[in-house]
């Protein structure tokens, strides 16, 4: 198996802004333009602007750096953490080769890049590259795993819908994306160019695991990772597609499953005890220094996140609920549960208006339909208060974890990676069904 390049769909707009720090050649020809530069595009036809002059292309166009290693270029206003709660925008640096396409109504850029590249990249850009190398590696093969899984099941069903007057159900795992092989932000993996991956931990990843991923029954892993999972990790078949992954299995986030719990989390009472208490957990953390060293600078504005609270008025969760599903449920009566994942997260959740009753799912869904963004995780349970005439004024939200769970928990295997435990000792932890062999 050999994957010397891949491509990653970065930001697209009817415009888009670059700063060409180097040399770039245009569409393969030894015609060199460097410095500020408009891209547009007008029918059929892709318009580059730049130290006043105009070069056209039909559909598509190329920018090939004359040093791969030297030649960089800025995209301004790149959108990183697209419709979560840490969405902003920034001018992000990047190396490689910068594709433009046209995509029906709107251009795209693609940055052409060395996997090694990517992947130092991404494990900056998930986490801050000052932690650990232990912590890196075990990131690294992670990552890379899930990459080379999504290229080698290109194609394959990645999303399903239901929706009727019971039940709204979607789940959506990577969008099977057409013009390039990933998409840069969260909902692939976090790739924001070269601006964090000048870090000597992080060469050192690289170097250490170059061609080593996840394997199970002979077939490299799709190997999932979230922030934090709330002290026991979920199912991927509750997350996304209904098809059980035995080498994504549920684990208790420490090095010995809880005995003062009932470990059944999927059992309302014992998913609620959970939720309120603090049981021992790798990823249960409010260490300063520690989540300043791994955490990256975005990813430190979310606090309180191994347990959390949301508190909603009537009002307030009952604009949410009607706007993000656009109907109309009136005021909002009870949101009841119907399905737990083995983490607790819930699965299925119905809600309960007085004009309408409807069950919605998965996981993301239920996140973004209760929030103006999305929610921490689908780990919560519902109390209401303050109930006048048989509607609540108020429903607080009791929650766990960061993320969908799957898989490595980052904050958790950061911990561990502090414990002096090793890269495979971490690997094996969350997948321990897997195996670490070389690809390439």
């Amino acid at each position: 198996m050999r994957i010397q390049k891949i491509n990653i769909g970065i930001l697209s707009g009817e415009e888009i802004s670059i700063d060409l720090l180097g040399d770039f050649s245009i569409n393969k020809s030894n015609e060199k333009i460097t410095g500020k530069c408009i891209v547009n595009f007008e029918r059929n036809v892709v318009k580059l602007k730049c130290n006043n002059k105009i070069y056209t292309k039909e559909k598509d166009f190329l920018l090939t750096p004359s040093y791969y290693e030297t030649e960089m270029f800025r995209l301004n206003n790149v959108k990183i953490g697209m419709d979560f709660h840490w969405e902003q925008q920034k001018n992000l640096m990047y190396q490689g080769s910068l594709k433009f396409v046209i995509n029906e109504e709107e251009l795209t850029a693609i940055n052409i890049i060395n996997i090694d590249d990517y992947l130092r990249s991404v494990i900056s850009s998930e986490m801050s590259p000052k932690n650990s190398v232990e912590f890196l590696k075990a990131h690294a093969i992670v990552s890379r795993s899930w990459l080379i899984s999504q290229l080698l099941n290109k194609g394959k069903t990645q999303m399903e819908f239901t929706n009727n007057s019971d039940e709204h159900i979607v789940w959506h795992d990577k969008n099977d994306h057409n013009l390039f092989d990933v998409c840069a932000d969260d909902h692939c993996q976090r790739y924001q160019g070269i601006s964090k991956i000048r870090n000597e931990n992080v060469d050192k990843a690289i170097k250490l695991t170059k061609g080593l991923v996840l394997t199970f029954d002979k077939k490299v892993l799709d190997a999932r990772y979230s922030k934090c999972c709330g002290g026991k990790t979920e199912l991927f078949e509750n997350v996304w597609e209904p098809t059980p992954s035995t080498g994504l299995q549920s684990i208790f986030d420490y090095k010995y499953p809880p005995d003062e719990y009932e470990r059944n989390l999927t059992d309302e009472k014992c998913a609620r005890r959970w939720f309120l208490d603090r049981p021992k957990s790798f990823c249960d953390t409010d260490d300063e220094n520690l989540l300043d060293n791994i955490l990256v600078d975005f990813d430190k504005k979310t606090q309180n996140f191994f347990r959390w609270q949301i508190i909603y008025s009537q009002k307030d969760i009952a604009a949410l609920i009607n706007k993000n599903l656009g109907m109309d449920f009136g005021r909002i009566l009870d949101l009841q549960p119907i399905k737990r994942g083995e983490s607790g997260r819930l699965i299925k959740l119905k809600i309960i208006g007085e004009k309408k009753t409807l069950t919605i799912g998965k996981e993301l869904e239920i996140r973004r339909v209760l929030s103006e963004k999305h929610l921490y995780s689908s780990a919560f349970f519902v109390e209401k208060e303050d109930i006048k005439n048989n509607v609540p004024q108020k429903f607080i939200l009791n929650g766990a974890g960061w993320g969908h769970g799957v898989g490595l928990c980052q904050i958790g295997a950061a911990v561990m990676a502090g414990q002096n435990y090793r890269f495979d000792e971490i690997l094996l932890h969350y997948f321990p069904q897997a195996k670490i062999e070389k690809a390439y």
